[in-house]
């Protein structure tokens, strides 16, 4: 694959320092995340994001959705409905601004799916990245440390029943009680539909609320290895919002890229089919 474009996310309030931020240590976009607290409340809310948002040109800015406990596929049916208005809402918002890409959750902020319907899911899935698409938006579910979306199975029938995008986090990934159980391995996200993840996260590992950077390449490598296989996944979020971990990080990926001639493919794990798995 051709060297990933590499974002930091909306971290520093400042506008103007982010851009500046982004710009003096040489990232190539910014990783926007919409939360029940930035989200625009009027014309005039939107109006100022779309000028906020112009004013990062030259850079490349992708959206990313951080709604706590706000599903498509809430059981209560006035929840579901109201978490669709207000997707279909950011899916405008975004295309106003001209974005074309955008990343949601499946669970987000709950300790349980009890909550959440299989099958209203996927329908809202469905009819949220078909919306999306009129919109000129490519709708990427990605996957979390728990849920539905932490189990590989699962998160390809969620992909592919609702003809979402998919967006890998692989700190989530390694996290993921199916994966550190060695039931399913990280490569298992995206053996059935590599051609489906068009973002990912990086970072070292979730603890709690907190993402871990890496100690050093050795602790990321297989996993960014497994990245350098997905044509379509041309854009990399260091997902840090602390300076020091986010700079470290990025010293990683750099030195990653770096040593892919005579590294990281050499130490790439043998891919083990979910399909495999499956039969």
């Amino acid at each position: 694959m051709n060297r990933p474009k590499l974002a930091c996310c909306n971290f520093i309030a400042d506008v103007n320092f982010l851009k500046e931020f982004a710009q003096d240590n040489h990232f190539d976009g910014i990783d926007w995340s919409f939360n029940q607290e930035n989200l625009p409340r009027s014309p005039a809310e939107e109006s100022t994001l779309v000028k906020t948002i112009s004013g990062l040109q030259p850079l490349e800015v992708r959206y990313h959705c951080a709604f706590k406990r706000m599903d498509l596929g809430d059981v209560d049916t006035q929840r579901a409905e109201e978490a669709m208005t207000v997707f279909r809402r950011i899916c405008r918002l975004v295309s106003k601004v001209r974005g074309r890409f955008l990343t949601i959750h499946v669970g987000l902020g709950r300790n349980s799916t009890n909550n959440i319907s299989w099958n209203r899911t996927i329908e809202g899935l469905s009819e949220l990245a078909g919306f999306a698409n009129g919109m000129g938006v490519r709708l990427c579910l990605e996957n979390l440390a728990w849920g539905w979306t932490s189990r590989p199975e699962l998160f390809e029938k969620l992909i592919r029943k609702s003809g979402a995008w998919a967006t890998l986090d692989i700190g989530h990934a390694r996290v993921s009680p199916y994966v550190k159980s060695q039931h399913y391995d990280v490569q298992d996200f995206v053996n059935p539909h590599p051609d489906r993840f068009l973002n990912a996260h990086i970072y070292h590992e979730e603890d709690g609320n907190q993402h871990l950077p890496p100690r050093d390449i050795a602790q990321i490598q297989d996993r960014l290895a497994i990245l350098t296989d997905l044509d379509s996944c041309d854009w990399w979020v260091l997902e840090l919002r602390e300076e020091r971990a986010l700079l470290k990080t990025l010293n990683v990926v750099r030195q990653f890229f770096e040593e892919i001639p005579s590294k990281a493919n050499s130490t790439r794990p043998t891919p083990l089919s979910l399909s495999m798995l499956l039969n």
